[in-house]
């Protein structure tokens, strides 16, 4: 069950509302620092998991370092505290505009993801009268166990260069004047839960491909894994914080390293994920011939996952649990939303607390992918940010 330890507070706040459990991030960064401290790895934030300030500063702070997905989440990094030379650019469709940003930062690399990419970086920094540093992102075409619409390493993917153009990317490389590659990105996708498997297959192929560019010549000194590191959605108080030493762990069991070469990481839901949930307020409770509805003042416009790809959240009832207590029995419900479109249902046949209009309801593990991806849609207000050390 979600702690909360003012529910009297707690409960009257204006619902749909963000809650950001502090304790929890702070036990997940200082947990994630330590590990990448173990074991030598390098850690850069997936900003696209949640862009929340408070939330990324911090992240900043610890002395990670950002991986963006934009030119304008390159600008905010840096407003954020991340040092220029920290800030690693990935994305497959990089305008001018943001290679010219991100050019006049200075930093740390791009993700370059196909050769046309890379010859047009490189004929912008030659204008500019730059170097860009660049990491190649190849594709291993390992597949990462996980739903097949956030699977980014398999060959039929948007995402990386693939084998076939392997040479062409070292002659590129090599006839640019203002291109220094500096590494290799690799990213097989996200929520894995089979970490040793899919990991251990990972480092594998990356030993393969590593010997190879430095057969042709090339100097790797990064190899960045990307991210991937999945989270308990099932149950989440019982895995509250990541397995970052199995995740980092089974890298430095795998990964042949060379002297002086470095290993990064970009992990987003891992550090975020569990940390957020979203609150909800049973508006009616609907008895329907078959079915018993909850219907919640959120919708998919706060939260998307379940009704973008089926995704499962935890849902529990706060209000049940904190004022009625253990006396009460338990009822099936299909948890839905306000908003006017079929799919927007929080779960189907969810044995929950007996639920009565008023009650405040927790979706759970909402930290990653939730309020960055929320949208006015049905013209509704986007659902505010509540953070457990404010209330």
């Amino acid at each position: 069950m979600l702690k909360i330890d003012r529910f009297d507070k707690f409960s009257r706040l204006p619902s749909p509302f963000w809650y950001y459990d502090m304790e929890l991030f702070e036990r997940t960064v200082r947990e994630a620092a330590a590990m990448a401290a173990t074991y030598n790895i390098s850690i850069h934030y997936a900003i696209k998991a949640n862009s929340e300030r408070r939330i990324v500063e911090r992240i900043a702070a610890a002395g990670f370092g950002a991986e963006c997905v934009s030119g304008n989440e390159v600008r905010y990094a840096a407003e954020c505290g991340f040092p220029h030379d920290k800030i690693m650019f990935d994305g497959c469709g990089k305008t001018d505009a943001e290679i010219a940003l991100a050019l006049s930062l200075g930093i740390e690399a791009f993700n370059v993801e196909s050769l046309p990419e890379l010859e047009v970086i490189g004929q912008m920094a030659a204008e500019r009268g730059v170097t860009a540093r660049v990491q190649l992102r190849i594709n291993p075409n390992v597949d990462a166990h996980t739903h097949k619409f956030i699977t980014t390493g398999l060959n039929e993917n948007k995402f990386g260069i693939s084998q076939h153009e392997y040479d062409r990317a070292v002659e590129v490389v090599k006839s640019s004047k203002n291109i220094d590659c500096i590494g290799l990105q690799f990213h097989v996708g996200s929520q894995i839960m089979d970490v040793e498997d899919v990991i251990r297959e990972e480092c594998a192929k990356v030993n393969d491909i590593v010997d190879f560019f430095e057969s042709k010549g090339l100097n790797v000194r990064n190899i960045d894994l990307g991210g991937g590191l999945g989270i308990n959605y099932d149950e989440p108080d019982e895995q509250p914080v990541p397995d970052f030493k199995t995740w980092f762990r089974t890298i430095a069991e795998n990964l042949k390293t060379r002297p002086g070469q470095k290993i990064h990481v970009e992990p987003g839901r891992a550090l975020v994920g569990q940390v957020g949930s979203l609150i909800a307020r049973v508006v009616f409770v609907k008895n329907g011939e078959y079915k018993n509805f909850l219907i919640v003042d959120s919708g998919m416009n706060d939260l998307i996952r379940p009704a973008l790809y089926g995704a499962y959240h935890k849902i529990e009832n706060l209000t049940a649990h904190y004022v009625r207590g253990a006396v009460e029995k338990d009822g099936i419900y299909d948890v839905v939303g306000p908003v006017c479109e079929s799919s927007d249902v929080w779960g189907e046949d969810r044995q929950m607390r007996i639920s009565l209009r008023g009650d405040l309801i927790a979706i759970r593990s909402a930290g990653a992918y939730g309020s960055v991806m929320s949208s006015n849609y049905n013209m509704r207000d986007k659902a505010s940010v509540i953070f457990s050390d404010g209330l």
